[in-house]
């Protein structure tokens, strides 16, 4: 089978299930215009504010839920199991399950008054569930926070060239979200000014750069994070997740010009092995493995915790929640046909693949796929593109915990329950103990999507609506 096939193919499939099964969600959860959302209704300046366009938002929430996941997850599939079940499962498990589980957790929080799923669980479940959700969500976060803190301090030690990119998107946000939020000047212009100044980080990023220890970059980030989850989502967050989503669009674009340029027959092994002697038995370890760009139980944390405060309105659920699911799920696709286009000079060897080897196997695959047009400059944008997306992760999921943490302990102050998000998470990294719990979270990831599945359920039994097409794919991820 050719590689520009498989594109194709998904490509239709990812078309006709927004077309037609998203638009069945939108009427079965009662998606109206003509209905307020929390972010006007709630307006307080800070996290509940309408974003000036549905763009805007997409990017915030995009960027978010794209980060290392859906890269590092397809490779693993791709190299331990085989080419065929990574793209089956990002296929049928975005249309089916991960695009379900986003928008309904963005359209039915927002129908919530912005509460998040845990909010939403102990009205519709019960209080006990609620506590003891929000309390697995407030330590699968820290991990969050931690982890993707460490990811992103290793990754400007070992190559220094993407810190002033990185970086640099930051006061660049902050001009934006002014120009847009103060000054009201079009998205259009402010797009150009922003893109502008960030290629122009990306030039200088070649050239100057800093050489300094991980920890030191581990406190920058976490100084960094601290400031956006304070800061009112408009001025920072909202538009420097924007930004970034254009990095990814960027990758997107050339990953698929790449297969559109130089379509090749995909000789690399479609099944591999049920059993992986690394990573063991294909079901379902797969689903673990392989959690963005099929189902993740965090997006239900970004959909109901940041994304449904900013919804300008009802309608724009289905474009943010579902297409950005399929959106993710078109990256796993690309990342897998990176793989197989790269296989024949990366000769890896699955018993010694790590989640850091994999980084690097994307890297050199991108290189090789855009190779006709990029030039050789592929593997430093591919790293450029990764790491955007790690720093996205760690500002929202910082300003997530920081939700959870006020809801959880009552915490009203939120430079209070921001300090204590950062400091436990700074702990967990000092004492090494995030290693041990990480290897949980894949799992632990997974059953939060069910729960999320069974708690939008409950709503819509509570509704008397039809429920079965999320309470079966719960089921299914236990």
């Amino acid at each position: 089978m050719s590689n520009l096939l498989v594109l194709i193919i998904a490509i239709l499939a990812f078309f006709l299930a927004y077309r037609f099964y998203a638009s069945f969600i939108s009427k079965v959860v009662g998606i109206n215009d003509k209905n307020i959302t929390p972010a006007h209704k709630k307006y307080d300046g800070l996290d509940y504010i309408p974003a000036r366009n549905w763009l805007v938002l997409f990017g915030h929430h995009f960027s978010s839920i794209a980060g290392a996941g859906p890269i590092v997850g397809p490779i693993l599939v791709c190299i331990w199991w085989g080419w065929v079940p990574a793209i089956l499962w990002a296929i049928l498990g975005s249309i089916f399950i991960g695009g379900v589980h986003d928008f309904l957790s963005l359209a039915i929080s927002s129908k919530e008054e912005g509460n998040s799923i845990g909010k939403i669980s102990e009205t519709f479940i019960s209080k006990s569930a609620g506590i003891i959700f929000l309390i697995f969500v407030w330590f699968a976060l820290l991990l969050v926070v931690a982890v993707f803190a460490l990811v992103c301090a290793k990754t400007f030690t070992e190559e220094p060239r993407i810190i002033l990119p990185s970086l640099g998107i930051i006061p660049v946000a902050l001009l934006i979200g002014v120009l847009l939020y103060r000054f009201n000047l079009p998205l259009s212009l402010t797009t150009i000014i922003g893109l502008s100044l960030l290629a122009l980080f990306i030039f200088l990023g070649q050239n100057y750069y800093f050489n300094l220890s991980k920890n030191t970059w581990i406190v920058i980030l976490f100084i960094y994070a601290f400031f956006a989850s304070i800061t009112p989502v408009n001025i920072l967050l909202q538009p420097r997740d924007y930004l970034s989503s254009f990095l990814l669009w960027f990758g997107l674009l050339t990953m698929s010009i790449g297969v559109i340029t130089s379509p090749q027959q995909i000789t690399y092994p479609a099944l591999k092995s049920f059993v992986s002697p690394k990573g063991g038995w294909l079901f379902p370890m797969m689903f673990i493995t392989m959690a963005c760009g099929a189902i993740s139980g965090f997006h239900s944390l970004v959909a109901s915790g940041t994304t449904s405060k900013q919804l300008p309105q009802e309608s724009d659920a289905k474009k943010i929640g579902y297409l950005g699911m399929l959106s993710e799920g078109l990256l796993a696709i690309l990342v897998v046909l990176c793989v197989i286009a790269g296989a024949s000079v990366l000769k890896v060897n699955p018993q010694k693949l790590s989640s850091g080897s994999a980084i690097k196997i994307f890297s050199q695959g991108y290189n090789f796929l855009t190779n006709n047009f990029l030039k050789g400059q592929g593997g430093f944008l591919a790293i450029i593109i990764l790491n955007a997306f790690i720093l996205t992760t760690l500002d929202t999921a910082t300003r997530i915990t920081r939700y959870v943490t006020q809801e959880l302990f009552r915490i009203k102050n939120k430079i209070g329950s921001t300090f204590v998000v950062l400091l436990t998470a700074f702990f967990l990294i000092l004492s090494g103990s995030w290693e041990k719990l990480w290897q949980l979270f894949g799992a632990s990831n997974q059953l939060l999507a069910s729960f999320t599945l069974f708690v939008v359920s409950a709503w819509l039994l509570t509704k008397k609506r039809k429920y079965l097409f999320a309470f079966i794919p719960g089921v299914f991820m236990l």
